[in-house]
């Protein structure tokens, strides 16, 4: 039986990527040792294990909310919606709202986290000639999904405004883990993400260059490399795991990403070096973009373990088990 003095963490989305991954890291911090997760799965329950509860219900429904925030100290906000329209609001606006409200009005309640996405300024739509900073005004491109990480941020922002609730705001660009890269720089029709090779290059070109293995490098309208913004999801379970009851923590908007944006030219010029791939520029709409993670690592202290060499090396070796199919959880 739970002490109502003891910590509990609610956990939403807690059966996606970064869920999974941020739950086992969880479980095995010595500093939580004491604590308890209560996973919310979205209208199916899930097997108990040490530690671990779940409880099935719809985020935009109330009711299943605020019986999933019983007793619960901490939110971790993982649940989101892709280029879903029937879903992106009740998710992003409904959900949240229900989960703020019952924090809000709790007396076990302790800290919101929340995470964000570089889709929120729009990522590399749009230009940025300078590093993107968290001052950085939103902005959103076309489509469901960015809005909804803005308004997601701006909520949060609010209820932090408006009722000086304890929440924090970790914005991740692009979540990679075991072999999304590999799969991402595919010309076959298994490629993960934006954008699709294949249908830029048309069906001929992409069956030869996926017969020989090669790779595409995105160059901008003025042909220089993209540079682009990813996170391995250890990266972020660990910033995630900093962020847990830190002081400096309280109302901050923090982004998480790599210490430097992987450059497609230097990823091209990696893979061919150390793997012999052969390389394929591909010019497109799309711009460089520097996703600054200096605020989390000054006030979190935490530090990306991954660079360019670590991500394309990790993804090319990786190997799947019987066990381990792949599976995308979300287009991008």
């Amino acid at each position: 039986m739970r002490s109502s003095s003891d910590p509990l963490l609610l956990v939403t989305g807690a059966t996606g990527k970064v869920g999974r991954a941020f739950v086992a890291a969880f479980l095995h911090d010595a500093r939580f040792t004491d604590w308890r997760v209560r996973e919310f799965r979205h209208l199916r329950g899930g097997p108990e294990r040490a530690r671990v509860e779940s409880v099935a219900g719809a985020i935009q429904d109330r009711g299943d909310v605020m019986h999933a925030l019983e007793g619960v100290t901490h939110v971790l906000h993982l649940a989101t919606s892709k280029e879903t329209p029937e879903d992106a609001m009740d998710v992003a606006v409904k959900g949240l709202f229900w989960l703020l409200e019952g924090c809000r009005a709790s007396p076990d309640f302790r800290q919101f986290i929340l995470v964000g996405g570089d889709a929120a300024v729009g990522h590399f739509h749009y230009p940025h000639p300078v590093p993107v900073v968290e001052s950085q005004p939103p902005s959103a491109y076309p489509g469901c999904y960015a809005l909804s990480k803005v308004l997601e941020e701006t909520m949060l922002q609010q209820y932090q405004i408006q009722y000086g609730l304890n929440g924090c705001c970790l914005r991740a660009p692009w979540i990679l883990e075991k072999d999304d890269l590999r799969f991402h720089l595919s010309f076959g029709p298994d490629v993960f993400g934006e954008p699709r090779w294949c249908d830029l290059v048309g069906s001929e070109a992409a069956a030869e260059h996926a017969a020989r293995g090669a790779v595409p490098v995105l160059l901008d309208a003025d042909g220089a490399p993209v540079l682009r913004n990813f996170v391995h999801v250890k990266d972020l379970v660990a910033a995630l795991l900093a962020a847990i009851d830190h002081p400096r923590a309280r109302h901050q908007l923090m982004n998480i990403g790599m210490d430097e944006p992987v450059d497609y030219g230097r990823l091209g010029e990696h893979l061919h070096r150390t793997r012999g791939l052969p390389l394929v520029p591909i010019r497109d709409r799309f711009h460089s973009t520097w996703l600054d993670n200096s605020k989390a690592k000054f006030l979190l202290g935490w530090r990306p373990r991954y660079d360019l060499a670590r991500l394309a090396d990790e993804a090319w070796e990786y190997q799947r088990s019987a066990d381990d199919p792949r599976r995308i959880w979300y287009p991008g």
